[in-house]
């Protein structure tokens, strides 16, 4: 099992703040968004952005990083600031 979380405006847009994913130990990040797109098809425009960050464990990965059952994964919109 995953911990995902959806942070910020993606959160609200998605109107889900985490959620729990079965995961197999040879998962990839890309294979973990998958399988939230088949659960969440309505997703589709939020998640495949290609500016949504994702951090595993608190570390900005790309999505073929590794994903172990246990981690967590987050999911955000770009940072901007000012």
């Amino acid at each position: 099992m995953v911990k995902v979380k959806f942070f910020a405006a993606l959160r609200e847009r998605l109107q889900c703040a985490e959620l729990d994913i079965d995961s197999q130990p040879s998962d990839s990040v890309a294979e973990i968004r998958h399988r939230l797109l088949q659960q969440h098809p309505s997703w589709r425009r939020e998640l495949l952005d290609n500016d949504v960050l994702c951090a595993k464990n608190f570390t900005f990965v790309d999505l073929q990083a590794a994903v172990n059952p246990g981690d967590e994964l987050a999911f955000f919109p770009p940072v901007t600031g000012g």
